[in-house]
């Protein structure tokens, strides 16, 4: 007993040090990529470690008519990024944390996280904050179908409701499915930009206050409170990445060494990937935002239809 809970205590720990202390590199990298396409330098790619450690060091302030509501958002992002990171396997090794059925815990530990985020900023009181709120909601009701159906694709695929063996089973090959994979992908890379503010559905880095969706929402966090909010939001844009490298790399190389550098590479394309796109896109209009996610539901929902046959 004592010599099989050792390497999974071990594969736990080195797990959750991965999605940690790497999740926040992934911002860094998409900004140095579309710094470099614009022609400048741009800031470090380590640029969200140091803004982490300033803020932690920086006096929080608080509104007095907010309650202890509006801690819970902060909060709350960080603790969902953590256990849905348990859930999902990396490098195709076993998920530390695996059932049959987890992958519905997985997808609503993220609506667990936005719900508190939503009344985090209601809780403030502004009427500005309660806009973003209304616009995350909206947006988030059509992300959920294009995320489950392609969950339903999966595990047509693998006849499991396990990420685990959705994404790291050893028959689960692209020869099999390649089709359906490939619509899966587009499907969920839709989601995956929309779930994390990115272009053409929001831009992290906009200061239009009209135009804002995510961070109309947390303009009053500072300090502390901000920092579990930027790391939580590296930790969601980890974690979502590695669903989709995970099905690009479904095959096992049988070294798993070779299988954690294959993953770490994948969610470097994939990080050079979002800074290709929000350097060669515009952000969209908020009217057309439902068309492009309703555009992603339509496409998962055709690759499961495929896999019915």
């Amino acid at each position: 007993m004592t010599e099989t809970f050792f390497p999974r205590a071990l594969h736990t720990v080195l797990h959750l040090l991965t999605a940690l202390l790497v999740g926040p590199l992934l911002p860094g990298l998409i900004n140095k990529v579309k710094a470099r396409i614009a022609g400048r330098a741009g800031p470090p790619v380590l640029q969200l470690y140091y803004d982490l450690a300033k803020l932690a060091r920086k006096e929080t302030l608080r509104s007095r008519t907010t309650t202890w509501v509006f801690l819970a958002g902060p909060v709350g992002t960080v603790a969902a990024g953590l256990v849905a990171s348990l859930l999902v396997p990396f490098g195709h090794m076993p998920a530390p944390l695996h059932f049959q059925g987890d992958v519905i815990l997985f997808a609503y530990l993220f609506g667990l996280a936005r719900f508190l985020t939503v009344l985090s900023a209601l809780d403030t009181g502004s009427s500005f904050e309660g806009m973003g709120a209304a616009r995350e909601v909206r947006f988030a009701v059509l992300c959920e179908p294009a995320l489950f159906l392609g969950f339903a694709a999966l595990a047509k695929s693998t006849d499991s409701l396990s990420l685990s063996t959705m994404l790291a089973s050893p028959g689960f090959t692209l020869s099999r499915a390649a089709g359906p994979l490939m619509l899966v992908l587009a499907g969920w890379l839709v989601v995956y930009l929309a779930e994390n503010s990115r272009i053409p559905v929001d831009d992290p880095n906009t200061h239009l206050e009209l135009t804002m969706i995510h961070e109309v929402m947390v303009l009053d966090h500072s300090g502390p409170d901000f920092a579990f909010i930027l790391y939580g939001a590296a930790l969601k844009l980890w974690v979502l990445g590695s669903l989709l490298v995970n099905v690009v790399l479904p095959v096992r190389t049988g070294s798993a060494a070779l299988d954690l550098a294959a993953a770490l590479a994948g969610m470097l394309c994939l990080a050079v990937l979002v800074g290709v796109i929000e350097s060669c896109m515009a952000r969209v209009r908020l009217l057309r935002v439902p068309q492009l996610l309703v555009g992603a539901v339509v496409v998962s929902g055709l690759a499961f239809v495929l896999l019915l046959r």
